[in-house]
């Protein structure tokens, strides 16, 4: 097969890879811009479906598993058409500045089901929220693919996964710890009202970020190679692509394990500890946290290397969860031990952002060409299809355990107890072993 060759920006071709302050911000802002309305999502609309629109849970972890099993059709013929992509603004760049409007008024719709019949709101509920998952492919596979094409250097790769982790940190809080607040005062006791002001609030706030990555952010290594090629041909060789192969599995679980957490914890804060405050300390802990790894990861992973980095913050994290339960009597106990767990796991978003990257120039190396878009896309289906899984596996066992918003019974609150500790372990050993077959190890430069 031809290699393909990669002209550089001429400050590239003398060596200067060092990245602005001003790029890393407005790159970590296009996380911000992505993420912020699939937090608020992910946190809340299992409980807006059911609380609020009174919606079946059974019906809305459907919903939730059918629309995400699509994106695996949609989101490789979106990193495909990234990698067929070329014009004035680059190859990834047009994407952020002609989805960032459409995604911010359906970001709007997912959170304005009307008062319709039972199986008319399901249809809509379906309707929209695939069509969230479609503009997010739009944005966020170009904009994972833009990392590899910012910068070649494994420091400044883990400088920009630190400023993406900052800019998802920020969407968490935003997305977790201000939602319901701001519904309240929004909504004035008129739930429906708040979550629709809440919801165009935070598409505002989304474009502003969005338009930031555009006009700051450059592509300086472009593969200028001819977009015409061999689709199936390309996505074998992703498949045969072990540190693809790695990464894939590797975030799967992690947002597996983000999806059951990010739906059960405002039902576990309620049902289990009997706090309803704790939500807005436990949701963004969850990933929130991130604003702390976001200074700490790259230096750690830098001198471990990804592999034994990730491989110990997976064993901490599982002996922290293992002691959760025991502190269960004492929310400052629970949330020390929770918030210390969150932390570590955090870390291990920055390997992702970083590992991402590297798959492209494994890739290259292996096979003579990048298709960052393609190799972005399987990352981008990873997410959403682990996001999917763990909120529809939280949404059939709340139905399985007969769960009812007004008459709790005490066999729910138990799925709901042991179904928050069980599943973040389990996933977290898989993840563990997972990412020991990971085969970059480059060490950052000094």
């Amino acid at each position: 097969m031809t290699r393909r060759r990669r002209p550089l920006a001429p400050e590239a071709q003398h060596g200067a890879t060092r990245l602005s302050l001003t790029e890393r911000l407005s790159y970590g802002a296009g996380d911000f811009g992505f993420s912020l309305a699939y937090n608020m999502a992910g946190a809340f609309l299992l409980f807006y479906y059911t609380n609020v629109a009174m919606l079946p849970a059974a019906a809305v972890g459907t919903i939730f598993l059918a629309a995400r099993l699509l994106d695996a059709v949609i989101d490789i013929f979106v990193g495909i058409a990234v990698d067929k992509t070329r014009t004035r603004w680059g190859r990834t760049r047009p994407y952020f500045l002609f989805t960032a409007i459409p995604y911010a008024l359906v970001f709007i719709l997912v959170f304005t089901v009307p008062d319709w019949s039972q199986n008319a709101k399901l249809i809509y509920a379906f309707l929209t929220f695939k069509a969230l998952g479609i503009l997010m492919s739009l944005g966020s596979i170009p904009y994972t693919a833009l990392m590899p094409m910012m910068t070649t250097d494994t420091g400044e790769r883990l400088k920009l996964g630190g400023m993406r982790s900052i800019g998802t940190s920020i969407s968490v809080i935003l997305g977790t710890a201000a939602t319901m607040p701001l519904v309240g005062l929004f909504g004035g006791g008129d739930m429906q009202r708040g979550f629709l002001a809440t919801a165009i609030l935070f598409a505002g706030l989304s474009l502003i970020a969005l338009f930031l990555l555009f006009r700051n952010c450059k592509e300086r290594y472009e593969d200028q190679a001819s977009p015409s090629f061999a689709v199936l041909p390309a996505i074998g060789e992703m498949l045969r692509n072990r540190a693809w192969l790695v990464c894939f599995g590797f975030t799967l679980l992690y947002f597996v394990r983000f999806g059951t957490m990010i739906s059960l914890t405002a039902f576990f804060a309620i049902e289990v500890l009997g706090h309803p405050w704790m939500i807005s300390i436990l949701l963004p802990a969850i990933s929130g946290t991130l604003l702390i790894a976001a200074f700490i990861a790259p230096p750690i992973l830098a001198r471990t290397g990804i592999r034994k980095g990730c491989f110990a913050a997976c064993l901490i994290a599982i002996v922290l969860f293992l002691a959760l339960p025991l502190t269960e009597a004492s929310p400052a106990s629970f949330l020390v031990l929770y918030i210390a767990a969150s932390v570590v796991t955090s870390v291990t978003i920055t390997g992702i952002f970083t590992m991402a990257a590297e798959t492209v120039d494994y890739h290259e190396a292996r096979f003579g060409t990048r298709n960052e878009g393609l190799l972005s896309a399987g990352i981008s289906l990873a997410t959403k299809v682990g996001m999917a899984v763990g909120s529809a596996a939280i949404a059939y066992s709340l139905g399985a355990a007969g769960y009812v918003p007004t008459d709790v019974s005490d066999a729910a609150r138990e799925t709901i107890r042991w179904s928050y500790y069980g599943w973040p372990v389990l996933l977290l050993a898989l993840q563990a072993l997972v990412v020991l077959a990971w085969p970059v190890e480059r060490r950052a430069a000094a």
